[in-house]
C-alpha cells in the first residue's frame, strides 16, 4: 500500500498565521502539523509516502522531511497548484500509487487512540473498494456525514447537509483499492469547481464497495484549521505528552517500533537533538531498545547451550 498526504491549500482561515507558512507546517506543540498525519500511514506499516503541496511551500517540506530515508521512508514530492479537490490527489498522484492500494490522510488532521495500528492493518487486509473512518460529533453540519442502517452498513454519504441524518461525520482519513485513480480521473467538478471527495467515496457507495469504520468514544480526532482547533490540538497533545510521558506521532520512535530503522540510527536522530527534551526522549527510547535486544540476544544463546 502506498501512502499519500494532502499539504496543499491557502490555509485561508487561519490567516495571517499562514501568510507566511504552510498550515502543515506550524507547530502541534512539540512538532510540526506534518508529523501527524505522517504518522498514521507508518503506523499503517506505509513507507513509500508522497506529500502534495503548493509550488510555493514545497522546498519547506523538502527541508523538514528530506527523502524520509533517516526514518527507513521513501518520501517523494507533487504540487498542486490550485485547490483543485481532495479527489485530485488520486490524478496527482497516480505514476507514485501505480498498481498499489492507497491510504490518503489529510495533512491537517491528527489521529490518536489505543489500538489505531491494528485498525488501520485489518481495514487495509478487508479493503475492497473504500475504507472510510467516522467519528460522533456535535456540529455535523459542517462536515461529510454517512448515513448508516441498524447493521452499519454505509448507505450514503451527504456534504455538509443542513440536517443531518447522523452525527458520524468522514474524517480525513481513507483507504483505496487501486480502481480510485480511474474513478477520480472520471468526476466532474462541483459545483464550486472542486472534484470532490464525498462524491467519490458515494462511487464506491453506490457500488456496495464502501466500508465505514466507526473510531468509536474512546479515540481522538483533530481538525486543526481554524485557531481555535489549532491551539486545542497543541494542549491536547501537551497534556497527553505530560501526563503519561509519551510522544504523540514521534516519527523517530514509530520508524524503530515499525522495523523501519534500528536502535543505533534512532540514537543518531535523537543526539542530532539533544538539547531538547524531544530529542532526549528518542534517545532513551533507543537506549531501551538496545537493552530489550541485547536480553533476548542473550536468553536465546542461553536456550541454545
Amino acid at each position: 500500500m502506498k501512502g499519500i498526504v494532502l499539504a496543499g491549500g491557502a490555509g485561508t482561515r487561519l490567516h495571517p498565521l499562514t501568510r507566511a507558512v504552510s498550515k502543515q507546517l506550524v507547530p502541534i506543540y512539540d512538532k510540526p502539523m506534518i508529523y501527524y498525519p505522517l504518522s498514521v500511514l507508518m503506523m499503517a506499516g506505509i513507507r513509500d509516502v508522497l506529500v502534495i503541496t503548493t509550488p510555493h511551500d514545497a522546498p519547506s517540506f523538502v527541508r523538514l522531511l528530506a527523502d524520509g530515508s533517516a526514518w527507513g521512508m521513501n518520501i517523494t514530492y507533487a504540487k498542486q497548484a490550485e485547490p483543485n479537490g481532495l479527489a485530485e490527489a488520486f490524478i496527482i498522484g497516480a505514476d507514485h500509487i501505480g498498481t498499489d492500494t492507497v491510504m490518503l490522510v489529510l495533512g491537517d488532521n491528527i489521529f490518536y487512540g489505543a489500538g489505531f495500528s491494528q485498525t488501520l492493518r485489518r481495514a487495509a487486509e478487508s479493503l475492497d473498494g473504500c475504507v472510510l473512518f467516522g467519528y460522533s460529533v456535535a456540529d455535523p453540519e459542517r462536515y461529510g456525514v454517512g448515513v448508516v442502517d441498524a447493521d452499519g452498513k454505509l448507505l450514503s454519504i451527504e456534504e455538509k447537509p443542513a440536517e443531518p441524518k447522523s452525527n458520524l461525520a468522514i474524517s480525513g482519513l481513507y483507504l483505496y483499492a487501486n480502481d480510485v485513480v480511474a474513478k477520480a480521473a472520471a468526476l466532474q467538478p462541483s459545483a464550486r469547481g472542486e472534484l470532490e471527495i464525498t462524491d467519490l467515496n458515494n462511487r464506491y457507495v453506490a457500488e456496495g464497495r464502501a466500508e465505514l469504520v466507526d473510531l468509536g468514544a474512546g479515540f481522538a480526532w483533530l481538525d486543526t484549521g481554524t485557531h481555535d482547533s489549532l491551539l486545542q490540538a497543541g494542549q491536547f497533545v501537551q497534556v497527553l505528552e505530560q501526563r503519561q510521558g509519551i510522544r504523540v506521532a514521534c516519527l523517530e520512535e514509530l520508524a524503530l517500533r515499525q522495523g523501519f530503522i534500528d536502535a543505533d540510527q534512532c540514537r543518531r536522530l535523537g543526539e542530532e537533538m539533544a538539547n531538547t527534551k524531544y530529542g532526549q526522549y528518542i534517545i532513551g527510547v533507543a537506549d531501551a531498545a538496545a537493552v530489550t535486544a541485547a536480553a533476548a540476544t542473550t536468553a536465546a544463546a542461553t536456550a541454545v547451550r
